[in-house]
């Protein structure tokens, strides 16, 4: 039994818009990078955006990212993916002129890729966590604010872009491939959530809206929660129109603290004058980058957490794509990362 939450007309008109196949979406784990940033700026960097506050843990080759704070929980089972460890054939990658197979652990069903192996996949990441007889719930994400709240699993997935629970044996996980997974967990409640975050959930201020829900459903106070934001393209990568930035100025104050520049493309442009080229002709505005993860936090913030239970993983799908998958960098070939939470059956 379900309780879909959000705004239904919104999420007729946005599905042929943004669809669902669009979203790109132990030891401590170094944010070490293996290409270039593509500007000059330096990303502030923040105390909660540590990697020291991650761990890796492996089993049988599959490595899964986690947060001590929230492994502290006995009752909690929690974790996001990587790339290694798989038995789905990648092909691509190699700079020499002879194709390059990769082992992969994608766990979306994409078109490369058989549902045998996602699904054998989805077996070892879950047997990797301990998380067996967790019945997994995931979703058909397609960039909205639509809120599911689960008391079981369904029979098929819901299009949405976000499920909360307070069931115990349920699996609450979302995919992402560069956009933000976000896990949230009332520890005094007992109540979990995970958030699939890309530019535009982040726009319709899909977490914001995810804990209103876990207020509504559970009277979750938002002091009490723990957060983790887990990997995603950075700041240092992710690069978008002065159209997306326009946007996110008209509906958030602090909007100019999520881009390396805020630029509208409404500025005055001088080298206009200095060419004479006559209005209509000078070349577009450059693009912008935009930092998913900080946008995130802040809302978290304003939502009523604590900034120390806020756990933001600084590895960047991007430059990583030795442990992660990015759909920016690969294309319609990229895997999937899933990011899973849930409360273990007493």
């Amino acid at each position: 039994m379900l309780r879909p939450i959000g705004r239904q007309r919104q999420f007729r008109s946005s599905a042929s818009v943004f669809p669902s196949d669009c979203d790109y979406t132990g030891s401590s784990v170094a944010p070490t990078k293996t290409s270039p940033r593509k500007r000059g700026f330096r990303k502030p960097r923040s105390p909660a955006a540590s990697a020291n506050a991650w761990t890796e843990r492996t089993s049988n080759g599959t490595r899964i990212l986690q947060v001590p704070a929230l492994n502290k929980l006995p009752w909690l089972v929690h974790g996001f993916s990587s790339r290694p460890g798989g038995v789905s054939a990648l092909a691509g990658r190699s700079a020499v002129a002879e194709e390059k197979v990769e082992q992969v652990l994608n766990l979306g069903f994409a078109e490369w890729d058989s549902r045998e192996n996602v699904l054998e996949n989805r077996r070892r990441f879950q047997s990797a966590l301990g998380a067996r007889e967790l019945a997994l719930v995931s979703l058909k994400q397609f960039h909205s604010d639509v809120v599911h709240v689960f008391e079981t699993a369904p029979a098929e997935p819901c299009q949405g872009d976000a499920s909360a629970t307070n069931r115990p044996s349920l699996l609450l996980g979302v995919q992402t491939a560069d956009c933000v997974p976000i896990l949230l967990v009332d520890p005094r409640r007992r109540a979990v959530a995970a958030v699939h975050a890309g530019w535009r959930g982040t726009l319709q201020r899909i977490v914001m809206k995810a804990i209103g829900k876990m207020q509504m459903e559970f009277a979750t106070n938002p002091a009490d929660l723990l957060a983790a934001l887990g990997p995603a393209i950075g700041g240092c990568c992710y690069e978008v129109g002065t159209e997306v930035a326009s946007a996110f100025l008209a509906r958030f104050p602090n909007a100019a603290e999520w881009f390396d520049e805020l630029r509208t493309g409404d500025e005055p442009n001088p080298l206009q004058w200095l060419n004479m080229m006559p209005p209509g002709h000078q070349p577009p505005a450059k693009n912008v980058f935009l930092d998913l993860r900080k946008a995130n936090r802040a809302q978290l913030l304003d939502a009523g957490l604590s900034a120390k239970n806020i756990f933001v993983s600084d590895l960047c799908t991007a430059c990583r794509l030795d442990l992660l998958f990015s759909y920016r960098k690969e294309g319609a070939q990229s895997g999937r990362l899933l990011s899973v939470i849930g409360i273990r059956p007493s």
